[in-house]
């Protein structure tokens, strides 16, 4: 089989230009699973469905995409379940499943195939049954603009339980490339298509480069037959019960020093003796429980200019041991007002004396980052996500202008903490640590001095694109 080098030299020998086409099925291909199935659970929980009706929903779906058999009824009686409701609501939740469930199942290497694309300046498409909401936030969190897929009709701001178009399966798939192609004057014969199944033979067989991607034994067998490319990525990780184990042990260990040093604190009355113990010695007993290693680039610039505030990407609560071993001392953070009364995160906040924002009042977020403010101005460093949240994806969110504002007003400078696997280690809204090495780069201080209203927005973005320079063309070891 095929693996991802050869699959991205393909791409990077390839014509550049906008007429060369990547089309990409999705269930199966891009994501491990299927999509559905992360649907059905999500209804499931809200009571929209009864737990067999979900078994035999999924179990229908998984052995129908199985045989290549038409999906016409199934995908109707889905879409029919869904007449009613707010077409708003349905996008919401499901981006709210994509941040839970299916951005955890993307394909890494998957990303790699389509960012070559990318920077070949090829259109790359998404072309999929199943419907734009299970697509939608998939293609922008990949970077791909273009979907083909089975389009449900909304009149009003409400699904009707119609469809607005044909079932993108099989042949009308490969029709709906067809016609994509022929509005966009796209090279078929020297384009790509990237399927897991053999429904999609239509598909493939319309491009010059077919290639079965994570291929079932049917495709694969094709496959071989008529000398196509195969190729398996390897999965996204599972979890174990060694992995559970090392989880539980490296909270036991965060927890019991974070209380250690919660009583030294008090017998000494010096909460910041007790931040700096917990975070030194708490966190780097949890990584090493876990089995996570840290490889940084740029150590030096954590202590070069301190007080600062401390920008880095935030991905999962494995952030928080990994700045804490980094940053060691004399700093504290900036966190959402709902974790203030958090069992585990509540006395960590205790210690460091850490600034809570109420992020549904905008007026009591200003007020709650005054403290953050003082703090710089008395010698402590700030750690803060420039972020807000937790990205589920390593694809860079938005920056928010807070901790800019914060840095400018303090007169300290800003120091870009880029970690770039952590969510691969520990997944965003997940609680179980997978064993590995996260990297680290820690960029050189960008002073504030002459920061302004009027050009803050402009180092907002400057910053940000020091993250996406880094995370592209990541800085070896000196």
């Amino acid at each position: 089989m095929a693996d991802i080098e050869w699959l991205l030299e393909q791409v990077d020998s390839s014509e550049e230009g906008s007429h060369i086409g990547a089309f990409f099925d999705f269930d199966g291909t891009l994501i491990d699973g299927y999509s559905a199935a992360a649907f059905f659970k999500y209804r499931l929980r809200r009571g929209d469905i009864s737990v067999n009706e979900v078994v035999t929903s999924v179990r229908e779906a998984v052995n129908i995409e199985r045989r290549g058999h038409d999906v016409s009824e199934m995908m109707r009686i889905g879409v029919q379940a869904q007449a009613g409701k707010d077409a708003d609501e349905l996008d919401s939740w499901a981006r709210n499943i994509f941040a839970r469930k299916i951005a955890g199942m993307i394909y890494p290497d998957s990303r790699l195939l389509v960012e070559a694309h990318l920077r070949k300046g090829h259109s790359v498409v998404i072309a999929s049954s199943a419907t734009r909401a299970q697509v939608q936030a998939t293609a922008e969190d990949l970077g791909i603009e273009d979907i083909i897929c089975t389009e449900i009709e909304v009149d009003g701001g409400r699904i009707t339980g119609r469809l607005a178009g044909p079932i993108r399966w099989g042949q009308a798939k490969a029709d709906g490339v067809l016609d994509y192609a022929e509005e966009y004057e796209i090279d078929l014969d020297n384009s790509f298509g990237y399927s897991n199944g053999p429904e999609d033979l239509p598909l493939l067989e319309s491009v010059g480069h077919p290639v079965a991607l994570n291929p079932d034994d049917e495709l694969r067998f094709i496959a071989k037959e008529r000398g196509w490319p195969a190729s398996r990525f390897k999965a996204p990780p599972s979890t174990s019960l060694l992995d559970v184990g090392r989880s539980a042990a490296a909270m036991g260990l965060f927890v019991g020093s974070v209380a250690a040093a919660t009583g030294l604190a008090v017998l000494n009355r010096s909460r910041s003796l007790g931040a700096n113990l917990a975070a030194s010695a708490g966190s780097e007993l949890a990584l090493a429980a876990a089995g996570v290693s840290l490889n940084i680039v740029g150590e030096e610039n954590v202590w070069e200019t301190r007080p600062a505030v401390f920008l880095f990407n935030h991905q999962s609560q494995l952030d928080v041991f990994v700045l804490a071993a980094l940053l060691r001392k004399d700093f504290t953070g900036v966190a959402k007002k709902s974790l203030e009364k958090d069992p585990f995160f509540g006395p960590i906040g205790y210690l460091a004396d850490v600034a809570y924002i109420d992020r549904s009042n905008t007026e009591a977020a200003r007020k709650g980052l005054e403290p953050a403010v003082e703090a710089l101005k008395n010698g402590r460093s700030i750690a803060i996500a420039p972020e807000g949240t937790r990205s589920p994806t390593p694809r860079l969110l938005p920056f928010k202008k807070g901790p800019f504002h914060i840095a400018m007003q303090a007169g300290v400078p800003v120091v870009p903490i880029v970690m770039r696997n952590c969510g691969e280690i520990m997944a965003a809204h997940s609680m179980v640590i997978h064993a590995g090495t996260v990297d680290v780069a820690v960029l050189p201080p960008v002073p504030t001095d002459d920061w302004t209203k009027e050009n803050l927005d402009e180092r907002i973005t400057e910053v940000r694109q020091m993250y996406l320079d880094t995370l592209e063309d990541w800085p070896s070891d000196r």
